[in-house]
């Protein structure tokens, strides 16, 4: 639409001299585009973007339409004929559109967390139940085209499993992510995953590339690598964050939203290849191995361009056809990728979409958290910390209230609720990873503040914009968990965390309060509520405390990290403390209180499902204490 009409002539200029014309950039301002969107999908039953309205001057709609051509065709009017329609409304019926639009408002606008009762373990197996239905067994995933990649989906399915055993839940999990990324929507040349494929088998994306995408995926990646134990889910995770260093990594810390999807004024130009470009730059031989690994061979058509992919690659096949071993195979392919990646450098590039948004970034600083602490890897706690330390202090006023955006050395925009709860996410991932106090200290002061700007007094759960906040129709309060998991999900889950730490139960009393709010909704579709879920099964399954008492550098706290590391514990909290702060840290962190060292060695102290184990000062008793409950 952005060259179709708003670069026309004819529409630019009825469009400003009747109207007041606004662009709202929906990451910017997601209040905004939800409250419209949520009217889109009321009257046409279904969404999406690019997303027009028509509003009187106090915000109300009265026109919505998704995609409009310049001039009605197909039966679909056109944005003039619309324009030209609502302009002589507004002019000659004034008081009619009025009427209308407000009628609409309160239909649309219903309160809908008015469900009070109590969930049980029911609705997690509901979920797997009718996830299992929704279980692609070809392709992996969780729907027909388009495909989203959904990765709490995944997270929820691998702790159901850990908690029940079910196979297939696993099963699930390991299938999809195997699926997507064989498929075109990984960059197997660059890295990183697109935002969505526009087809059930993965292999056609809509080629943006997103933080907040990405920095899930990994994620799942590096949980997936601990429940299955492929080292190449490992590998993937370590190549997306390669991808998020290189491409979105700001000189001040922050990360950038995203790539866009058009080069050279075409959708994916920059990530498509032919055969011969490929046997330009390696060569006939290396060229041949390259195009037959990732499925870019076209004896009709040597000049037409692909999508690099290993849907139906065989590396043990493709070995013995040019006569290698499998790890000569991969060292040739690596070798070729790199090649085929500093030639696709000199090609332009996607634009940036330099904004940097606290909540993205507080997923980011999550996933690197995860995989400092899994991985073992300095570089990604150093970016975690730069990271967070950047939102603390560019994306917080002195008051400590959050704004949602930076760019070009300009904060602006009242944080919005998914802004709290995924960087307080991302602390408390952070202070799991570092073991360094301020970090939690930080989680706790935001989710206070988290409180007292979103939570309604009234039906419980937390609504998408402060009390502070401009008026746009309503305060939205959203539970379901779309491409990215809802703030009230995120937040209930980190109550339960910062509750067993602090011992301040009225946090579990309000991530209860979020349970009852939304559970008319959870019960109906379960399956939409994975983060959610996820809560709930922290609330009401065992979770392993974990309590270090010893210097950071200790050799022995050291070895146990690295074997809780290692073993697939999805509900866990760990606390630290040096020997000589105990009395100091137990004032935040009451469960290290009158915790100590054994023989002046670190100690460490596990809870499991409320039931203390003896005080553990070696390897070998953590080593039999985690085989003894299955967390290896």
């Amino acid at each position: 639409m952005e060259k179709e009409s708003f670069e026309d002539f004819e529409v630019a200029s009825y469009l400003n001299e009747n109207y007041v014309a606004i662009k709202v950039d929906r990451e910017e301002r997601p209040d905004v585009d939800r409250v419209y969107m949520a009217v889109c999908q009321a009257l046409m039953k279904s969404g999406g973007w690019p997303l027009n309205l028509i509003l009187t001057p106090d915000k109300k709609p009265v026109f919505v339409s998704t995609y409009l051509p310049k001039k009605g065709k197909w039966g679909r009017p056109g944005l003039i004929d619309v324009l030209i329609k609502y302009n002589d409304l507004w002019q000659n019926n004034r008081e009619v559109l009025i009427s209308q639009s407000e009628e609409l408002i309160n239909a649309v606008f219903v309160e809908t967390t008015n469900g009070m009762n109590e969930l049980d373990s029911k609705v997690l197996s509901d979920a797997f139940n009718a996830l299992s239905k929704l279980f692609d067994p070809m392709f992996g995933g969780f729907s027909k085209a388009p495909k989203f990649p959904s990765p709490h989906i995944l997270l929820f399915l691998l702790r159901y499993w850990k908690q029940t055993g079910n196979k297939n839940a696993l099963m699930m999990v390991d299938k999809t992510l195997d699926a997507m990324h064989r498929g075109g929507i990984y960059d197997h040349i660059g890295f990183g995953f697109c935002r969505y494929s526009t087809d059930e088998k993965w292999f056609n994306p809509h080629f943006e590339k997103m933080l907040c995408d990405n920095a899930l995926l990994a994620y799942s990646y590096i949980e997936g690598f601990l429940a299955t134990g492929k080292k190449r889910y490992e590998r993937i995770a370590r190549e997306i964050f390669t991808y998020i260093e290189r491409e979105l990594l700001s000189p001040e810390g922050g990360f950038y939203c995203s790539e866009d999807a058009d080069s050279n004024g075409k959708e994916g130009d920059y990530y498509l290849w032919s055969e011969r470009e490929v046997m330009h730059v390696l060569g006939d031989e290396l060229g041949s191995l390259f195009c037959s690994f990732y499925n870019l061979k076209n004896d009709d058509n040597p000049n037409e361009k692909n999508i690099p992919n290993i849907i139906s690659t065989t590396p043990l096949k493709i070995a013995e056809e040019y006569g290698l071993s499998e790890s000569e195979l991969f060292k040739k392919i690596e070798f070729a990728r790199q090649l085929i990646f500093a030639d696709r450098e000199r090609r332009p590039k996607p634009s940036k979409d330099d904004k940097i948004l606290t909540s993205w970034n507080g997923l980011a600083i999550a996933a690197l958290s995860k995989g400092a602490f899994v991985l073992k890897n300095r570089r990604y706690e150093e970016m975690a910390k730069r990271a967070a330390d950047f939102v603390l202090s560019k994306l917080r006023r002195d008051d400590g209230r959050l704004l949602a955006r930076y760019r070009e050395g300009e904060s602006a925009y009242l944080g919005y609720l998914d802004d709290y709860a995924y960087l307080i996410w991302g602390l408390l991932e952070l202070y799991s990873a570092t073991l360094e106090i301020k970090y939690l200290r930080e989680a706790i002061d935001l989710n206070n503040g988290m409180f007292r700007l979103f939570w309604d007094e009234n039906r419980g759960g937390l609504f998408f914009v402060g009390n502070d906040a401009e008026k746009v129709l309503v305060r939205l309060k959203e539970a379901n968990d779309g491409a990215l998991p809802s703030g009230n999900s995120v937040a209930a889950l980190n109550m339960l965390k910062i509750a067993r730490l602090t011992s301040n139960n009225d946090l579990n009393d309000k991530a209860d309060d979020i349970f009852r709010a939304f559970s008319d909704e959870i019960s109906k579709y379960p399956w939409a509520f994975s983060f959610m879920l996820m809560a709930l099964q922290f609330r009401y399954s065992p979770v392993v405390d974990i309590m270090l008492i010893g210097n950071r550098d200790d050799e022995t706290l050291i070895q146990i990290l690295d074997k809780v590391r290692s073993s697939f514990i999805p509900l866990f909290v760990i606390a630290h403390s040096s020997p000589s702060e105990v009395n100091e840290v137990s004032k935040l962190i009451p469960i290290l209180k009158n915790k100590a060292t054994i023989d002046g060695k670190t100690t460490v102290y596990v809870c499991y499902n409320n039931s203390c184990q003896p005080a553990i000062n070696d390897l070998q008793k953590m080593n039999a204490f985690l085989k003894e409950h299955n967390f290896e």
